[in-house]
């Protein structure tokens, strides 16, 4: 397959990620990139994890994102005494019928914002491993699929403030990329600053697609082409976080003896996430430069030491794998 033109028009699809992207920027202000990960991410059927201080826009994002692609968004906020009923939904008797009838829980939305995620206890958080996994529900011996497209935004503050409990790599994993905001620069703070709370403006944002557009998109990403040269690339980086070269030998372990590196789980997340980033860049064809702009969000939460010094890795193992 070959690029297409420079000069040739860009197609339907790269138009509309374009304009919603734009229309994102216009509430989350100075902050490009990581909502091009986010939309990267929701197009590749991922799961998104946002950790940082509060206060820099990770709500708004969940919510502008929600608007933005006319979907249905539900906000759960995860606290120390949140049950797991609280989260999936609870049978209730009804007297009138005799007989239980379900009440769905707030993870049945298309967009759910997992506020705080890191606030509740073990329990409650596993409450959400299939449903990010096998995106559906088992509860009193029936199995309830959940909506499509099913997209959970989940935020974590620092580990290190009280009242913090770290996520199990088992949820980590179910994540398909985890990102930081950060603080606006200087440009884009004052514009905050002139233009007031962006949040006043979330009713405001029309609906640019559906969740149908929405699946049409999601299946273009699985069309969009990678060749045998760029596979060579991502097993050299897988290979590479395993602690040895593409030609086999002993993966590295950390002191509690958890493997460092990365599985052909993640591999496949690492692709599809690529093949997305290629989409809204109206290419037909997955590039080494999509793998690197999605990799450090895509590998960090994955390798020792915590999302940030995991990113830092990733970066790390970006400069030591030569390119195809």
């Amino acid at each position: 397959m070959t690029l297409r033109p420079a000069s040739e028009p860009r197609p339907p699809t790269a138009i509309r990620l374009a304009q919603v992207q734009a229309q994102l920027a216009r509430i989350v202000v100075g902050k490009d990139a990581p909502l091009r990960l986010a939309l990267a991410c929701l197009l590749a059927r991922g799961h998104l994890l946002i950790e940082d201080i509060p206060g820099v826009g990770k709500s708004t994002l969940a919510q502008a994102l929600a608007a933005t692609l006319g979907l249905k968004y539900s906000r759960i906020q995860f606290t120390s005494d949140l049950l797991p009923a609280d989260v999936l939904g609870v049978s209730i008797y009804d007297e009138r019928n005799q007989a239980f009838r379900f009440h769905p829980g707030p993870i049945f939305s298309a967009v759910v914002l997992a506020d705080e995620i890191n606030r509740a206890p073990p329990k409650t958080q596993s409450a959400l491993l299939e449903a990010m996994e096998e995106r559906q529900v088992s509860l009193d011996g029936q199995t309830r699929r959940l909506p499509d497209p099913f997209f959970v935004i989940a935020t974590q503050n620092p580990i290190e403030q009280i009242g913090a409990y770290p996520l199990p790599e088992s949820q980590l994993d179910r994540f398909l990329m985890a990102i930081e905001l950060g603080y606006p620069d200087p440009a884009a703070e004052r514009e905050l600053l002139v233009g007031g709370d962006r949040r006043a403006h979330l009713g405001e944002l029309p609906p640019l697609a559906d969740a149908a557009t929405l699946a049409d998109w999601q299946r273009e990403v699985t069309e969009i082409h990678v060749a045998p040269a760029l596979l060579d690339y991502v097993q050299a980086l897988l290979a590479a976080s395993r602690g040895h070269g593409s030609d086999g030998g002993d993966a590295s372990f950390g002191e509690s003896g958890t493997r460092r590196g990365l599985s052909p789980r993640a591999g496949l997340m690492l692709l599809n996430a690529a093949r997305a980033h290629a989409l809204i860049a109206a290419r037909p064809m997955a590039l080494p430069e999509d793998v690197q702009a999605v990799f450090p969000a895509v590998a960090g939460h994955r390798l020792a030491g915590g999302t940030r010094a995991g990113a830092a890795q990733a970066q790390a193992l970006l400069r030591a794998v030569a390119l195809p």
